[in-house]
């Protein structure tokens, strides 16, 4: 433990010496296809690579101790949307994620290696607030956080079992389907009906007798029968609108909007789970998540000083004593975080934040618990930022697994 106490204090020392917020980024990498703007190609570009220390590495699968510190590219992405006019929209994003020395391949070519798309979706106006679309797309449901953009996140990264089905029923939090999404006044929604993934991160084929839930509706009992899932969000603001022109919810505005909402949201799967009985026979369990959320983003007093902070309880039923490793449960959680933009007149800006969330896991009858400390800097808003986190993970009665991040981000 002193150890990685030394490591945060000289990695809290590098921060100190080096969109949302940001002076110098304006429209960005916008092109425009005819003289007043109403035709455009834009293009956005993000890198985020990681340093991370942890002692706690389980061994490889040769039985030998892994190194403590890893890099890694973190995400690695390229998103692009264009207009001929206000009636149709296209959105295209593709990288990839996570790319790290056990990742890289010798001419890469390896599955870590790869680019793959995020999203690919059409979209048709209804109006001005309004509009339905189609394709892979991150019209999620549930909570902001299952809808929560990677370039302007106010933690580290996301709350990991926020992205309750990530893997399970879509393809990293993307499904493919159709929405819905809109406003009237100050109230928001998004609604989806999708496909359920056939092929997804459980590699339990079949259920054991009388044991816990699968999940593979769609493997074992056929598209027909568990081949669909619904979500929708909908959330109500108080202060300045938000934006919902593009799926992806901002984490923090660094005091540049004044906002606050409250939402509530849903994603269901029919049969999406499967239970085998003491005789072998199967049947489907209905996966259902919902979730309750509130949003706080506003300046505080003078010189840029602002505060962010965000709750969330969420439900997750995946079937019975479902479990995942340690990221999918059947159970609840509460979830929290709070961030302060110190005040200055400097153009480098720093946010020291906090994060906790209790999770009660149905299967082990028991919690898991985790703090998050950081800080992000910013040097041009979120366009250019590093951040430290340091987090501590206690599952149930195993040992705490403590990490130390580092992350250096730009996008343009």
């Amino acid at each position: 433990m002193k150890k990685i106490y030394s490591i945060a204090v000289i990695m809290l020392l590098s921060l100190k010496g080096f969109s949302q917020g940001s002076p110098d980024y304006g429209a960005g990498m916008k092109f425009n296809l005819n003289d007043d703007g109403s035709k455009y190609l834009r293009v956005l570009s993000w890198a985020q690579v990681w340093g991370q220390y942890n002692s706690d590495r389980p061994l490889d699968g040769n039985g030998n101790e892994q190194a403590d510190l890893d890099f890694s590219v973190r995400r690695a992405r390229v998103l692009l949307y264009a207009q001929i006019n206000k009636d149709f929209l296209i959105v295209t994003h593709f990288g990839l994620n996570s790319l790290n020395a056990t990742t890289l391949s010798p001419t890469g070519k390896g599955d870590g290696s790869q680019l793959f798309m995020h999203d690919a979706y059409v979209q048709y106006s209804l109006g001005k607030n309004n509009a339905v679309g189609g394709g892979l797309h991150y019209w999620n449901g549930i909570s902001r956080l299952n809808n929560q953009s990677t370039l302007n996140l106010m933690t580290l990264d996301n709350q990991r079992q926020a992205w309750a089905t990530l893997g399970l029923s879509d393809q990293f939090a993307r499904h493919i389907g159709a929405y819905a999404k809109g406003a009237f006044g100050k109230f928001q929604y998004r609604v989806a009906i999708n496909g359920a993934a056939t092929n997804n991160l459980q590699a339990t084929t079949v259920p054991t007798n009388g044991g816990a839930a699968t999940y593979t509706g769609t493997r074992l009992l056929g598209s027909k029968e568990a081949g669909r899932t619904y979500a929708g969000y909908f959330e109500y603001g108080f202060l300045d609108a938000e934006s919902n022109f593009l799926p992806y919810k901002v984490g923090t505005y660094l005091g540049t909007k004044k906002v606050f909402t409250i939402g509530a949201g849903f994603f269901a799967h029919p049969n999406g789970a499967v239970i085998a009985d003491l005789a072998g026979n199967l049947s489907g369990e209905n996966v259902t998540i919902f979730g309750l959320d509130a949003f706080y983003d506003a300046p505080i007093g003078i010189q840029g000083a602002a505060l962010t902070a965000y709750a969330l309880y969420q439900n997750s039923d995946y079937g019975k004593n479902y479990t995942l490793g340690t990221t999918y449960e059947t159970g609840s959680m509460l979830h929290g975080h709070v961030g302060y933009v110190i005040p200055g007149k400097s153009k480098t800006r720093f946010q020291p934040y906090l994060s906790y969330d209790n999770r009660k896991i149905d299967a082990i009858n028991d919690n898991a618990s985790q703090i998050g400390i950081g800080a992000n800097a910013f040097f041009s808003g979120h366009n250019s930022k590093l951040t430290l986190e340091y987090q501590t993970l206690k599952y149930a009665t195993n040992k705490a697994v403590n990490t130390i991040t580092l992350q250096a981000m730009i996008y343009l």
